[in-house]
């Protein structure tokens, strides 16, 4: 179910925003809204639901009284320390001097609330400080976005002039682009969360590049996880009727007559003229074009990364983007976009850890979450924490086998103290769909390491769409990223998104494609890790194909910050080809 279609529901998301049911109660509620059965496992202990906040009470003063009794009861119900608790409990909003760690060296603006989305500023409290920080020429960017999607957004006139023209079809008057025109980029997600939060990532920076307001549909379950990352505005895809373009996105496929490869096979685009560029072959372009850039897209939507199309798709007022993967390599192999990325990002191996840290906010429900397990688990000054996350795509894989990798792995690196060495602070932390690998990690180390061995949850297996799940995958997430040493599974999304908030390269122990069968017999890894050249997600699915060349070419020759990445062999990541500073 999608959340925050065409209108604001404070009890869907993270930011805040008045409610339009009247007969809720006209100020913010104490706690945060919590996602569905949202619990994360801590020992023998379980994160309670929040309480309900859909209180209202005739009196102010009746209402404090309600809200401190129920500080008492989730205390006692093992929540934690009034640490632990909203500020908003005791506080219409709390008394923060914003500092830069705060707004991550300036990533961030002070502009929202503090208690709206407490992980937007708490978010640096809880990782080492990065020795990455942005570009001013980045932060410039940021902020004319921002100014973009607030003047261009939902609820605009500007909006609602462009959906009306596309729901008639008209589409631009002209070809060209004019200073003040409002054109728009929609995000279709699927899959995992983590590979829709790096769809989102690549939408968003394709967005800054061509001058777009993005608009999210983060498909079922997902949206109300995450706080607005902009300013007065939303990237949340207001509902569309049936008839409309927007009103069934899950519909596109690589077969739609919408899409740009098939468009340009149909005879609506003129060939090249003499300074290289493509035209519409009709006066002017279509009112919307659907990029489909998901794993297996054929010859003719991978041009979308030539030069040439970028320029006929630039006065297209629409565009639909639905894709599974992280695109950034991709796109700075685009031509007309090269010299922007590279002066926004002249560190290329901390393109997405710049990028997740300024767009995803987790929603006080998620954050609290996070801070609860983290507190009693994994916080201590003088304590290294390795977080290893074990994703297992083969289901008639041994789990022996995986787990005599990972143990490999971790010897052989000197990850966790071996069998003769004395106790250590360390904690370990393991996240995973099943709790054998927690238990044969807990029964190996568990005398040897004095901080435990963690297990936050698990859900026995994914569930696409579950907004429950999907909750708890992203808590994970976090937690992930806030430890010290990283060890993760090959192809996972999931470990992508962590290690890139992080900021920290991961071991990754390489994992059969997804695709394969597994093969009774089938030989285990070696070496069982190799440490990752960037912190960047792989690109999955990339084009080789160069434009001007008019053949396919080696990528990882093409510029000296691409390489292949470690557990995809078909894969492109960005690197730092003069930093080893990770």
């Amino acid at each position: 179910m999608d959340v925050m279609k065409g209108g604001s529901d404070d009890t869907t998301r993270g930011g805040g925003g008045g409610v339009s049911d009247k007969r809720r109660c006209s100020w913010a509620p104490m706690f945060p809204p919590a996602p569905p059965e949202l619990r994360l496992e801590a020992g023998k202990r379980g994160w309670r639901r929040w309480p309900s906040s859909s209180w209202c009470a005739a009196k102010r003063a009746l209402l404090l009284a309600v809200c401190v009794a129920a500080a008492v009861v989730v205390l006692l119900a093992g929540a934690g320390s009034l640490d632990g608790l909203p500020d908003s409990l005791f506080f219409h909003d709390a008394q923060v001097n914003l500092t830069a760690d705060h707004l991550l060296d300036g990533l961030l603006t002070a502009e929202f609330s503090y208690r709206s989305c407490r992980s937007r500023y708490e978010f640096a409290s809880y990782h080492k400080r990065s020795s990455h920080k942005p570009s001013p020429y980045l932060l410039s960017k940021l902020r004319k976005q921002e100014a973009l999607q607030k003047r261009c957004g939902p609820g605009t006139a500007a909006h609602k002039a462009a959906l009306r023209r596309l729901e008639s079809g008209e589409g631009a008057a002209t070809g060209r682009v004019e200073d003040g025109d409002c054109r728009y980029l929609v995000s279709i997600g699927f899959r995992g969360l983590g590979n829709r939060m790096l769809a989102v990532a690549s939408a968003f920076l394709y967005a800054v590049l061509t001058e777009r307001v993005l608009l999210v549909h983060w498909g079922k379950g997902a949206a109300g996880l995450f706080c607005e990352p902009f300013p007065g505005a939303t990237w949340l895809l207001p509902r569309a009727g049936k008839r409309s373009p927007l009103g069934n996105l899950d519909r596109y496929d690589g077969e739609s007559k919408e899409s740009l490869g098939n468009i340009l096979q149909s005879g609506a685009v003129v060939g090249a003229s003499a300074d290289g560029n493509v035209s519409w072959a009709s006066p002017r372009p279509p009112p919307y074009v659907y990029l489909h850039l998901a794993g297996g897209y054929g010859f003719h939507d991978k041009l979308f990364y030539c030069g040439e199309h970028q320029r006929l798709l630039r006065g297209v007022p629409w565009l639909l983007m639905r894709t599974d993967s992280y695109l950034v390599p991709g796109l700075f192999l685009t031509p007309p976009f090269r010299g922007e990325l590279e002066a926004m990002f002249p560190e290329k191996d901390a393109t997405f850890h710049h990028l997740g840290r300024y767009l995803f906010h987790p929603s006080n429900a998620v954050w609290r979450a996070v801070t609860s397990y983290h507190r009693p688990n994994l916080a201590g000054a003088s304590r290294r924490v390795v977080g290893i996350h074990i994703r297992v795509f083969q289901k008639k894989q041994p789990p022996r086998q995986v787990l005599d990798q990972l143990l490999s792995c971790v010897r052989g690196e000197r990850l966790l103290p071996d069998q003769v060495a004395a106790a250590t602070n360390d904690a370990v932390l393991v996240t995973s769909l099943s709790p054998w690998y927690h238990e044969r990690i807990r029964a190996e180390y568990g005398g040897r390491v004095a901080g435990g061995v963690h297990q936050p949850s698990h859900e026995g297996e994914q569930r696409w769409g579950d907004a429950a799940h999907d909750a708890k995958a992203l808590a994970e997430m976090y937690l992930l990223s806030t430890c010290d040493v990283l060890v993760t599974s090959g192809f996972s999304t999931f470990g992508y998104v962590a290690q890139g908030l992080a900021g920290r390269r991961p071991w990754v122990m390489p994992r059969p494609s997804p695709w394969e069968e597994w093969a009774a017999g089938q030989a285990p890894a070696e070496p069982p890790c190799l440490r990752a050249p960037s912190v960047e997600p792989c690109f999955h699915s990339p084009s080789y194909y160069d434009c001007a060349a008019r053949r396919d070419v080696e990528l990882d020759k093409v510029a000296p910050y691409i390489r292949r990445c470690v557990d995809v062999s078909w894969g492109i990541q960005l690197v730092n080809e003069s930093s080893t500073r990770w």
